[in-house]
């Protein structure tokens, strides 16, 4: 193939891969969905792209690259220390549960598909897999109850990394079988997995721990010891590679003293370009020929994930829970597969076909009828099931505060006064520090970032309020939520009395949200009026006290209403008091400041 015409296609690739990431962020559905269907769509159907003619050679080491990096990613992010609230029906779902499922589904594979029980096992292991990238859109589309939520998000996030570590076990497993010594392979898979794995992690803690590499290094340092550890892993025993990735990565996840976020972000950009070129490709080496042999036989198998499989091991996990009937059914309906087995079955999918094991090529064929079954059912249904199982969340009254400095904090203490959710967001630890001592839920990162999409959890919120002394930040932060809770929800910090022409061409009110105080306050006034002693005052609005009486009583104090909430305990941000003033029955919430003549 000419070069030219192998940079159009990779070029191609990406183009789609795009266009895939768009639609799912628009749609809300997990990328992954588009991806594959892309890809389908581009090789078996059309013929348009042909993986094989196009890399050649260099098509293997690649996929093996990219599922270590995605594992790699995914283990870095199981941090036990952020863990160890969560309750014990989610451990036991993710333990108990996945061992009912990964039973169940691997004898439903052996009888309906016919794979032999090595085949069937590693199947099953892949299927119990979910994951926050399938989980988290789904929820915020369903939005059941808050604990189902919880509990839906909590076991993507822990059987993620701990899921692919079990798949990855079972495949070593299953390829030592095929050696005269199964159990010295397998022991010494294991023993090279784990004592590799913990000493390259303890080699990348050391180096950032001690700073012998500038932070800008870091990221490409740690990518670099990934993939040579990798590849050194297997040369030492074939196969070993990505269980050393995956241990590497729970280790460097919970080293004391070290900050991994410049790389998990780092990684979290890389996973994404991965695994948006891995997947089209991946799903354009399927043959239709291979959909046809697979026959009723894999229509019987995922009615059997969906109405047996899945129903009962929550039944089973949940014994000894609290969970109502109708809960449990409504955990027993969702569970969609994701990256992890697409990925992971993909490239096992090739080693086994090159060892000669016979319907492996099978594997990836039926993962995919899996994923995509799964997330086009439970995508379209999920919603109408809590509603008839009566799980589903009423209107989401919380609030996303961006920034956690003293006027958010201030903000957020006085909006968690009427019972409503409130997550502060910020990059400062300082700052989140003192919104943790302040007793405020919190997410310490960007809230922009890809890793936010993941794992701030925005079960409950309704609304978002940007409140960095960064009316840049306010306004992007802002465009980055109006498409998911609309521009009436979406309130942004921003001084126009500020502005110069440039800026307003920057910044936009119709995408950034609506402005908070009508445009007409600064951060830097607010700040001044806290540290000047300013504080929140709550004034109930009544026939014999309106409005007008409460601006003529302060009309010596310097006074920023915040919100109002009305008769049904609901908030509402103030844009333009003035346009719409508190009734009777309201209550308005300000930040006052005592004039020095009263005091």
């Amino acid at each position: 193939m000419a070069g030219e015409h192998i940079a159009l296609s990779l070029a191609g690739v990406g183009v789609i891969g795009l266009v895939c990431q768009w639609v799912a962020w628009q749609v809300r559905l997990p990328a992954i969905l588009f991806l594959l269907i892309a890809g389908i769509v581009a090789g078996p159907i059309t013929g348009v792209l042909d993986p094989e003619a196009l890399l050649g050679p260099l098509l293997f080491p690649l996929i093996s690259l990219a599922v270590a990096v995605i594992l790699f990613e995914g283990s870095l992010t199981l941090n036990f220390n952020q863990i160890k609230g969560v309750s014990n029906t989610v451990w036991s779902i993710i333990t108990i549960g996945a061992l009912v499922s990964w039973a169940v589904t691997s004898v439903a594979c052996y009888y309906l598909i016919g794979f032999d029980w090595s085949l069937s096992l590693l199947f099953g292991s892949l299927t119990v897999v979910t994951g926050p990238t399938v989980i988290v859109p789904l929820l915020r589309t369903v939005r059941p109850t808050s604990k189902l939520a919880n509990i839906l998000r909590w076991e993507g996030i822990l059987i993620d990394p701990l899921g692919a570590l079990f798949v990855v076990m079972v495949y070593e497993f299953i390829v030592s079988q095929s050696e005269t010594h199964s159990l010295q392979v397998f022991a010494a898979i294991v023993l090279i997995g784990f004592v590799l794995g913990v000493g390259s992690g303890v080699l990348v803690a050391t180096l950032i721990r001690r700073r012998w590499l500038p932070e800008y290094l870091q990221p490409f340092a740690v990518l670099t010891i990934l993939l040579a550890v990798f590849a050194f892993s297997n040369s030492l025993e074939d196969e070993s590679g990505l269980l050393t990735v995956t241990v590497m990565g729970m280790w460097l996840a919970n080293a004391k003293g070290v900050n991994i976020s410049h790389i998990l972000h780092f990684k979290e950009n890389l996973t994404i370009v991965f695994i948006t070129g891995l997947f089209i490709l991946l799903a354009a080496r399927i043959q239709i020929s291979d959909f046809e042999t697979l026959g009723m036989g894999a229509i019987g198998l995922f009615v059997v994930i969906q109405l047996l499989s899945r129903p009962l091991s929550i039944f089973v996990a949940t014994l000894r829970s609290n969970l109502t009937f109708n809960e449990k059914g409504f955990l027993a309906w969702v569970a969609p597969r994701g990256i992890v087995a697409a990925s992971v079955s993909s490239l096992f999918a090739i080693k086994l076909t090159n060892l000669g094991v016979e319907g492996a090529q099978l594997l990836v064929p039926l993962i995919f009828m899996v994923i995509i079954g799964t997330v086009v059912l439970q995508s379209a249904t999920a919603r109408p099931m809590a509603r008839a199982l009566q799980v589903a969340e009423p209107s989401p009254r919380g609030f996303l505060i961006v920034g956690a400095n003293d006027v958010a904090i201030k903000l957020g203490q006085a909006i968690q006064k009427y019972d409503c959710r409130v997550v502060m967001s910020d990059s400062n630890w300082d700052y989140i520090s003192a919104a943790r001592m302040a007793g405020l839920e919190n997410y310490y990162g960007n809230p922009t970032s890809s890793h936010a999409e993941e794992y701030l959890d925005l079960i409950g919120i309704g609304h978002v309020v940007a409140l960095t002394p960064d009316k840049h930040f306010n306004a992007v932060a802002s465009m980055q939520y109006v498409a998911e809770f609309g521009q009436r929800k979406v309130f942004s910090l921003h001084d126009t009395a500020s502005d110069n022409d440039f800026d307003k061409h920057l910044l936009s009110e119709g995408s950034a949200g609506t402005p908070l105080f009508a445009g007409n306050t600064s951060y830097k006034k607010l700040a001044s009026l806290i540290s000047q002693g300013a504080e929140v005052k709550h004034t109930k609005i009544s026939d014999s006290y309106t409005y007008e009486d409460y601006t003529d009583t302060n009309k010596a104090n310097s006074v920023v209403p915040l919100f109002i909430v009305n008769s049904k305990n609901r908030i509402q941000m103030v844009n333009d008091i003035n346009t719409k003033p508190p009734v009777s029955g309201e209550t308005v919430v300000s930040l006052v400041k005592v004039s020095d003549a009263k005091s």
